[in-house]
């Protein structure tokens, strides 16, 4: 009795702990703030909705290059950049998707700057650390350049390099295009940093970087010898700026993102500005370019207005049902149903909880299938107590019947699960090619709830019933029907 009053008290902590994470409120363990005014955690939670139920934004994107000047492999690990990008802009519950031999849909659920999440995904990031020995005095910056790096992109692209020539500027000491020394594949690192307020009263970010191991000290070099030369920090063809280099530079460095207001724009305007451009191109830089330039099809706004719809009459479908549940096994298995009646709420409590611990993006589809894994936690509460029915009539005493009832139960429990669960996982896989993505979804909340079925239908029901037949042997002794027999 003693290791079940332990098991007890485990879980109605582990209850309490399930019903403090499912809270809406609830958005993690937080231990202060970091020197941007944003919150630290020690563990941080968030309930992840689907387009359907918050609207938000769906982009199609396209390659800007023929189908024949990249590969399907080229494809996927644009999407995969693209799918780096939205998810360091805060939306973990965003999904990318390959369409065809060209095209990347990508949906963003709940985004309220859909601008600033299309430059995002949108802009290649080709930085380049480039060569402007014996250009000092000369003002470049803000313009394009063409750059060796940019050449061999374009030539492997196949495009028109003479064009490229024509629009971008060369290095007007040779007439060739500038030398790049290391592009931003060799970054580590990258992060927006705040300076604090200049004398004039403009404020500065910086983008704080990193180089890897394999180009610091070919970087660390160049600077070495062009101690006394300016180097341009170059993004995309244009130049940002054109710092003079004061000695060899080593381990992090930093570029200087900007410190100028726009007309009529205020110190607070000037300020969220250059916040955003600065946290997107270290998102950018992180995140890597894109092997593929995209160019944006059709953004479109997508309301909840049908999710609501539909999400709520589902949710007064399955709390009525839970509650037909719950009354039918009190009914039918009296002391038996109230200890699967706990059970079923502590697994309910436990999916709730696991779904944002995840998190796990939450759609109508999701909903269904977290629905339909409480009837399968039903299942295997009443497998047990039919076994247990069956002991008590084959004239076994009260504590060999539940201990065999258990044991011969969980065989029938586990393979019924497990058999489920693999067709989950062959669900999941379809839902990964285009057009099918709404299956991933259902299948993810079924599976999790095969999974802690496992552990509530055994665990969690044996705890229950053990500590009340503890309570009521006496009873139940005398009046097996309390048993259901």
């Amino acid at each position: 009795m003693g290791r079940h009053v332990r098991w007890l008290i485990f879980i109605l902590a582990l209850a309490i702990f399930c019903v403090w994470v499912a809270l809406p409120e609830t958005t993690g363990l937080q231990t202060g703030v970091n020197e941007d005014g944003e919150p630290q955690y020690l563990f941080k939670v968030q309930q992840s909705l689907g387009l359907d139920l918050v609207g938000g934004l769906r982009v199609l994107l396209e390659a800007e290059l023929p189908p024949d000047a990249f590969t399907i492999e080229d494809l996927r690990e644009t999407a995969n950049s693209v799918s780096r990008r939205v998810n360091a802009l805060g939306l973990t519950e965003a999904t990318v998707q390959i369409q065809g031999n060209n095209r990347i849909l990508v949906e963003l659920p709940g985004l309220h700057d859909p601008q600033q999440a299309i430059e995002a995904i949108q802009q290649t990031a080709l930085l380049e650390f480039v060569d402007f020995t014996g250009l000092r005095g000369y003002d470049l910056e803000g313009e394009h350049i063409l750059t060796t790096e940019q050449l061999k992109l374009l030539e492997q692209r196949g495009l028109d390099v003479e064009s490229a020539s024509e629009e971008a500027m060369l290095n007007p000491l040779t007439g060739q295009p500038f030398e790049t020394v290391v592009t931003g594949a060799g970054l580590q690192a990258a992060s927006a940093v705040f300076s604090p307020t200049r004398p004039n009263g403009q404020p500065e970010w910086h983008i704080q970087f990193s180089l890897k191991d394999e180009v610091a000290q070919e970087f660390a070099d160049f600077t070495e010898r062009a101690t006394g030369e300016p180097m341009a920090i170059v993004l995309d063809g244009e130049v940002l700026s054109t710092p003079i280099i004061n000695g060899r530079l080593e381990g992090t460095s930093i570029i200087t993102f900007g410190q100028q207001s726009l007309p009529g724009e205020s110190p607070l305007e000037t300020a969220r500005r250059l916040e955003n451009q600065a946290r997107t191109l270290a998102l950018q830089l992180r995140s890597g370019a894109l092997r593929i330039p995209l160019r944006v099809v059709s953004a479109e706004n997508i309301g909840p207005t049908l999710g609501r719809e539909n999400v709520e009459p589902s949710i007064r479908a399955g709390v009525l049902g839970v509650l037909v549940v719950l009354t039918f096994m009190f009914v039918y298995y009296r002391v038996p149903g109230i200890a699967a009646d706990l059970a079923l709420i502590v697994f309910i409590l436990l999916n709730l909880a696991v779904f944002k611990l995840i998190p796990v993006t939450l759609t109508l589809p999701a909903i269904t299938g977290f629905l339909i894994s409480i009837g399968t936690a039903v299942d295997g509460n009443i497998l047990i107590f039919e076994r247990i029915k069956e002991e008590l009539r084959a004239g076994n005493d009260l504590d060999q019947a539940l201990q065999l009832g258990f044991e011969r139960a969980w065989t029938s429990i586990r393979d019924s699960n497990f058999s489920t669960i693999i067709i989950c996982a062959i669900l999941f896989l379809f839902g990964q090619t285009p057009g099918a993505a709404i299956v991933s979804g259902f299948a993810i909340t079924l599976a999790l709830g095969l999974i802690i079925n496992l552990f509530t239908a055994v665990l969690v029901t044996r705890t229950f019933l053990y500590v009340l037949v503890g309570v009521l042997r006496s009873s139940l002794e005398k009046r097996q029907w309390l048993l259901g027999v």
